[in-house]
């Protein structure tokens, strides 16, 4: 799954148009390195978020293509 669509499924970013320009913009990282919108995310991946002062560091621990706003947490591990 694309990095833009998974941040936009596991509502850590709340629309894919956002996360496309975050990751155009230098803004996630996934294991250390700057990425593209079109990264392909896997179980395992560590992603760091920049928005604003904020940096949100997670772990992604599974990958779905569809969740429900109440499961959306399960996708990702804070660190």
């Amino acid at each position: 799954m694309r990095i833009d669509k998974f941040l936009k499924v596991s509502r850590l970013i709340k629309r894919r148009a956002v996360a496309n320009e975050a990751c155009d913009q230098g803004r996630i990282l996934a294991n250390g390195r700057v990425i593209k919108a079109s990264y392909d995310v896997r179980v395992g991946d560590v992603l760091e978020i920049t928005m604003g002062e904020r940096v949100t560091k997670v772990k992604v621990t599974a990958v779905a293509e569809h969740v429900l706003k109440d499961d959306a947490s399960s996708l990702y591990e804070v660190i």
